[in-house]
């Protein structure tokens, strides 16, 4: 019987296979089939939480890494993979240290206070410029285990800073003609209690004043038409729009602008878009009284418009002959408030806020904006080009709209 019984509980141990026996041995095989079953049904039920457990793991938006008391790795979820670059199937039982490798974050290990998260920032493989920053906290799990939780709060993070920087600019720009308009106030109430005031120092004082004003008034406009770009309850309010008439007014504007210091030539065809008629003037009048104030006086700027027969698309383009904008500036030049040369934008008249309105403005109509530019050389210079889609294009009888 002990041998029936052995080679039972070495098989299926199955009912239909349990050794037969009666009186004792039969109370005594009952009570062991009992209890190898209930022990199963709890390893089933455990498999399955383990189960439901790694699955509701796996859908979380967080990272999740499970460790033994040894911090060593015992499993983790797909985000933590990514987050801190594991495989699960190579590095299981690799200590944690490994793969988080910041001072920091030892530290926190060490102290073995986990009420506070912890928060790293992380440099890009691809770029110094671009940084991950993660919240990490550890939670206490079992006797001996523990789970590294982590959070992606990069974006966040940059939505903060952006918003920190935005204050600043605006803070900035804002109290440099402030200055200027006080340092003036301030002469004029001196030389205007004197027996001998100059009529024509308080008129330049005045005029001076006046400029700083408009300045002023120029960064509030901006800034109200980019808040109202941004807002994402702004819902577009289309209609069929000449864009060439759009092109030809800003030129004629660019031309007062200028007061015969460039030389201005234009190829513009007939165009008509189904867009908002003010975001589309803002987007162009932007990107040509920019050709203005940065070309230099005698430079030659071209602009062009018209549609891609090839491809259907709208395109139009601001090109000129100035200096040309360095390479490693050209990928930011469409945020808030950068500028390559603040001293030269603020001479010439601009908010630092025109690319960034014709980036939102272009989002919202499903266009973009190319920018192509070169120092030195024949080909010195700069290329603004503004593509639409043909979804937004409209054909008008009668009108030749091939690009010049």
């Amino acid at each position: 019987m002990l041998g029936k019984l052995y080679m039972w509980l070495s098989g299926a141990q199955t009912a239909a296979l349990m050794p037969d026996g009666s009186g004792t041995w039969g109370d005594v095989l009952s009570h062991l089939y009992r209890l190898l079953r209930d022990a199963k049904a709890r390893e089933a039920a455990l498999n399955d939480s383990l189960d439901r457990f790694q699955e509701a793991a796996n859908a979380l938006p967080d990272g999740v890494v499970m460790l033994d008391i040894d911090n060593n790795i015992v499993w983790c979820n797909p985000v933590a993979e990514t987050h801190w670059r594991i495989s699960l199937a190579n590095d299981r039982m690799q200590t944690i240290t490994y793969f988080i490798r910041y001072p920091e974050f030892n530290a926190y290990l060490a102290a073995r206070d986990f009420n506070q998260p912890l928060t790293l920032t992380l440099n890009s493989q691809n770029s110094q410029s671009d940084v991950a920053t993660y919240t990490v906290q550890l939670v206490a799990f079992g006797d001996d285990q523990s789970l590294v939780l982590s959070r992606d709060i990069s974006e966040r993070s940059r939505l903060e800073r952006m918003r920190s920087d935005f204050v600043a600019n605006v803070s900035h720009e804002l109290r440099t003609p402030l200055t200027v308009m006080a340092g003036f106030l301030e002469t004029i109430e001196k030389v205007g209690a004197s027996p001998a005031a100059k009529p024509e120092l308080l008129k330049r004082s005045l005029e001076h004043m006046c400029a700083q004003t408009e300045r002023m008034q120029r960064l509030v406009d901006d800034l109200l038409v980019l808040s109202r770009l941004e807002d994402a309850q702004n819902k577009l309010t289309e209609t069929t729009t000449d864009f060439a008439a759009l092109v030809n007014a800003s030129i004629a504007d660019a031309g007062v602008l200028s007061n015969g210091r460039h030389q201005i030539s234009s190829s513009v065809a007939p165009a008509w878009v189904t867009g908002n008629r003010d975001e589309l003037s803002s987007a162009i009048s932007n990107l040509v009284s920019n050709a203005v104030r940065y070309t230099a006086e005698g430079g030659a700027i071209h602009v062009s418009c018209g549609i891609d027969e090839t491809t259907g698309e709208l395109l139009f383009q601001v090109s000129d002959n100035g200096d040309g904008i360095p390479a490693e500036h050209i990928p930011r030049l469409t945020e808030r408030f950068y500028r390559v040369d603040r001293g030269r934008s603020r001479a010439a008249g601009g908010t630092g806020l025109g690319l960034a309105i014709v980036k939102h403005v272009l989002m919202r109509h499903d266009g973009r904006l190319d920018i192509e530019s070169h120092q030195g050389g024949e080909r010195h210079g700069s290329t603004f080009s503004v593509t639409l889609p043909p979804t937004r294009v409209q054909r008008v009888a009668g009108a030749t709209n091939a690009v010049a």
